[in-house]
């Protein structure tokens, strides 16, 4: 395939909208969708067997496979169950060192003010797989709602004939409480509102395809969510310092993921984006899933891009607000320092993307489409509720009387103006 550089500003409206106006691609199976999540929602169990055969080509039995998951953990070979402990491991530092601490504070005149944190009671953890494997994906998901100390972690993961025993075994690893095989749009139902079989939640998270996304969507509101993500995403800015080898690493490993993920490189070096250019089209029809690479880096939201000045390159890379961030640059912190919008960023040569989706300790499911400019990815807080507490003395009392008083009275309540009032009388 051939890989043409474009000039950031010669760009037009169509190519600018594709590039920032990324979605999750939810619509088209939105109506499909919202009839699962309502027959899981009447028949329970029934309609989750049903889709499994539908979808999956599965016929369920217990749709319960809890211990089936501690099986698989105990027959995984030895240096895959050491894979997966260091980077439980390492996770788990990562987000213990996350967990806020309670607070309480006296300010003037008798106003004690605080703030705890509990952890939420019941949440839902969705974890691809099938035959695939994603032992990441029950790390990344668990893990963090363990740590806050989250009372009950379900787990539901697509059924398969023969399914793959590192993911189970993952699940198992990780601290999982219960773990339901049932996958797509139904799973999220089944977490969402119970079945016979799975126990409702309070918050369903982890990443998924479209049809879980739009179920996601369907269930917000009758559930808390962690995120509508879309497909994988990620922006390389390099200067002419840059491995353009290393630049190409980042773009086909993401680019492997689904061919409607967005893969990018910019940077103010002419020579530096051709060369880019080339590794791409030299080496992407080597790879192992070359169609679906192909497709990334062909589809409308993807490319290699020269800017006319690093600045130029840094307010593209703020506008387009990845998922994933890689700066491959000789003053990397300085561009760092002028990028507010990034689900996650990487540093330097040696730190690839791949690192922060396995081992690193960081959370790989991060916000997508833009999402990066109003939230952050999945963390610690995700399964914290906070909580604001106060106390007030007589005199603390007195000393705002006067305020709150005044604003009651402006806004027409009057029981809280007496509410002050009366206690000051007594």
């Amino acid at each position: 395939m051939t890989i043409d550089v474009r000039e950031l500003a010669e760009l037009g409206p169509t190519e600018r909208s594709a590039l920032f106006d990324r979605d999750a691609g939810i619509d088209s199976v939105r109506d499909d969708v919202a009839d699962i999540v309502e027959r899981v929602r009447e028949e329970g169990d029934v309609a989750v067997r049903s889709f499994s055969e539908e979808f999956d080509e599965v016929t369920v039995g217990n749709i319960d496979c809890t211990d089936r998951c501690e099986r698989a953990w105990e027959s995984l070979e030895d240096d895959v169950r050491a894979a997966i402990e260091t980077a439980i491991e390492n996770v788990e530092t990562f987000h213990r060192a996350q967990l806020p601490d309670d607070w309480r504070e006296t300010f003037d005149s008798g106003r004690e003010l605080g703030r705890r944190f509990r952890p939420i009671d019941r949440v839902g953890v969705y974890v691809p797989g099938g035959a695939a494997a994603y032992p990441s994906s029950a790390i990344m998901g668990i893990v963090p709602a363990v740590v806050a100390g989250v009372e009950h972690v379900a787990v539901v993961t697509p059924p398969a004939d023969d399914p793959n025993p590192a993911t189970l075994g993952a699940i198992h690893a990780a601290g999982a409480d219960a773990v339901y095989t049932v996958g797509g749009a139904q799973g999220v139902s089944a977490l969402a509102y119970g079945t016979e079989t799975v126990d409702r939640v309070q918050k369903v998270v982890g990443p998924g395809n479209r049809w879980v996304t739009a179920a996601k969507a369907e269930v917000r509101g009758d559930v808390e969510i962690d995120l509508l993500a879309g497909p994988s995403e990620v922006l390389v800015i390099a200067d002419e310092t840059a491995n353009a080898s290393n630049v190409a690493d980042e773009l086909l490993a993401q680019a492997e993921h689904d061919p409607n993920a967005s893969v990018v490189a910019v940077t103010d070096d002419e020579e530096t984006a051709e060369a880019i250019a080339d590794e791409l089209a030299a080496r992407s029809p080597e790879q192992v899933r070359a169609d679906v690479v192909e497709g990334a880096l062909s589809n409308d939201a993807s490319g290699v891009f020269l800017a006319r000045s690093m600045s130029e390159a840094i307010l593209f890379a703020e506008s387009y607000a990845p998922e994933h961030l890689a700066i491959h640059a000789a003053d990397d912190e300085a561009i760092l320092d002028r990028i507010d919008s990034a689900g996650s960023v990487f540093l330097g040569p040696y730190t690839p993307v791949a690192a922060g989706d396995y081992a690193s300790g960081t959370n790989h499911v991060l916000p997508t489409g833009g999402g990066a400019r109003v939230t952050g990815g999945l963390a610690v807080e995700t399964f914290l509720r906070a909580t604001t507490v106060q106390r007030l003395s007589r005199d603390g009392l007195a000393a705002l009387s006067d305020t709150i008083t005044t604003l009651a009275d402006a806004e027409g309540l009057d029981a809280h103006a007496e509410s002050v009032r009366r206690r000051l009388e007594e």
